[in-house]
This record gives structure tokens, C-alpha cells and sequence, in this order.
């Protein structure tokens, strides 16, 4: 749900609110009940529920690092292995969705 700011031309004071991208702007100060303009500024947003990056793999835990100096061995990595049908570049593919079938 995006977050407005407004400034209130009576008392001068800044706030923010939420709102649904159909509902009308304010009116009138929260304040001091005067006369509000809407602030053009960079726009926020708040995400709700799970599946967002800030909610769900933002916070996950790394493991520890081992103190030792040097980085861990890694082996290089193989590529994917594909079905037989794809391994002789002389044949046709047999799956539509075999990259070689291109």
C-alpha cells in the first residue's frame, strides 16, 4: 500500500499515511483539521505478507566463516547432464525441450 506525505498550509506540519491507490486524498490536517497538500516526493511503499525478499531471504542465517586465512577449496563445477538423445549432436532431439533441439 503506498504511503502519501501531506503538509498542512495552516499549522505547516508533514505526515505521512497510508493509502489504497483508489481512495481520495486528504483534505484536511490530522493536526489541526486545515487545509493539506499532497507532497510530491519519492514514493514508498510498505509489502505485506510472505514471499518477499525483506520477509523470507532477507534474514535467513549465514553459516559462519572458519577462521583459517585461506578461502575453501571448491571443485569446478560440471555441466548438466543431458539425455542420451541430446548427447550425439549428428541426431535430432527427441524432446521439444532439449536445448540442442533448436
Amino acid at each position: 500500500m503506498p504511503i502519501y506525505e501531506y503538509r498542512c498550509k495552516a499549522c505547516g506540519k508533514e505526515f505521512e499515511t497510508m493509502q489504497k491507490f483508489s481512495d481520495k486524498p486528504l483534505k484536511e490536517c490530522i493536526y489541526c483539521s486545515g487545509k493539506v497538500e499532497k507532497l510530491i516526493s519519492r514514493s514508498s511503499f510498505q509489502l505485506k505478507g510472505s514471499g518477499w525478499h525483506a520477509t523470507d531471504y532477507g534474514r535467513k542465517e549465514k553459516p559462519p566463516k572458519k577462521s583459517g586465512g585461506k578461502p575453501p577449496e571448491t571443485s569446478p563445477e560440471k555441466p548438466p547432464e543431458t539425455s542420451g538423445a541430446c548427447k550425439d549432436s549428428s541426431k535430432k532431439p527427441e524432446c521439444s525441450g532439449c536445448p540442442s533441439a533448436s
